[in-house]
């Protein structure tokens, strides 16, 4: 958890009573003190919409911060974490970000169970760091990525599963593309993301990754899971196409961020541990606007 995450919640002491308006407020303000690779929300995202989406949101970034920097006993963190969760979608929810997301979770019909496995994916951080197989990374998305898609899908008023497995395809590539991006973050938290398999098949060694020295096998690697990547997106993209819309810019720039950070790696050489390659605001700000026109346009 950063001190900035701790301290807003410590102004919101647990008896204090807040309205959803307030609480929602606070997850909008909350949401955009983070810098993330792809717009969270939208100018043109619906306004009945975007509190839900800041809801979603904020637990998700909140989870995330529990499981990677919260000092002490994250485990026993987490665990807390869970049982306010419940408490708030059983009628007494003692947190602003829990007020605004129990509201949402009943408004929108959201099943508990992807906020259960996001909580999960982070306890499973605390025990795992290493992945044997590339089939170990994807099981690992289904508690960490996939439940995100599910969430906003639930959000947005589809649940058949067509549109879940495409969004489960776009939040895989999502995944990949962030440990691939955080390579050198990752390993000064004990993680290498990168499943073994493929390090043995390129000739990659854990010291080389934990001394970060780049060379033409690491290159090759990244390139190989690049790709991998790249492939989740072109498969999701089709869920584009098969939601309305007044939402569809939303849904494609989850998509095109990913897209962002690969592209992000393939300018830096593929050179993922000697820096952690970033996608620039100019970057963002063009994609959100030019798909914003496309989607105005009816493209």
């Amino acid at each position: 958890m950063t001190a900035e995450t701790g301290d807003s919640l410590r102004r919101w002491p647990i008896e204090r009573p807040t309205t959803p308006r307030e609480a929602y407020r606070w997850c909008e303000r909350y949401a955009r003190r983070h810098d993330e690779n792809f717009t969270v929300v939208s100018f043109l995202l619906p306004k009945k919409l975007r509190r839900h989406f800041f809801a979603v949101y904020s637990f998700c970034r909140y989870t995330d911060d529990l499981g990677d920097e919260a000092e002490g006993d994250r485990l026993a963190l987490l665990d807390a974490w869970e049982r306010d969760l419940l408490d708030a979608v059983a009628g007494n929810p003692r947190r602003p970000l829990l007020i605004a997301l129990a509201r949402t979770i009943e408004r929108c019909e959201i099943p508990l169970d992807p906020f259960l496995r996001l909580i999960e994916a982070n306890r499973m951080d605390q025990r795992v760091s290493r992945f044997a197989t590339y089939e170990d990374v994807l099981t690992y998305c289904s508690y960490s990525a996939t439940p995100v898609g599910q969430m906003v899908l639930a959000v947005l008023g589809y649940r058949d599963e067509e549109r879940v497995a495409l969004s489960d395809q776009t939040c895989i590539g999502l995944q990949l593309a962030n440990f691939w991006q955080d390579v050198s973050v990752d390993i000064k938290k004990g993680r290498i993301y990168l499943p073994q398999e493929d390090l043995k098949r390129f000739g990659v060694s854990e010291e080389q990754i934990i001394e970060r020295r780049f060379d033409e096998r690491y290159r090759a690697l990244l390139q190989f899971e690049v790709e991998r990547a790249r492939a989740c997106f072109a498969e999701g993209k089709k869920l584009e196409r098969r939601v309305s819309r007044s939402v569809r810019t939303d849904i494609r720039l989850f998509r095109l961020g990913g897209e962002a950070i690969l592209d992000a790696i393939e300018g830096a050489g593929y050179d993922t541990l000697s820096a952690r390659p970033r996608v620039t605001k100019a970057v963002k700000a063009r994609l959100a606007l030019t798909n914003g026109a496309r989607v105005a346009l009816g493209l």
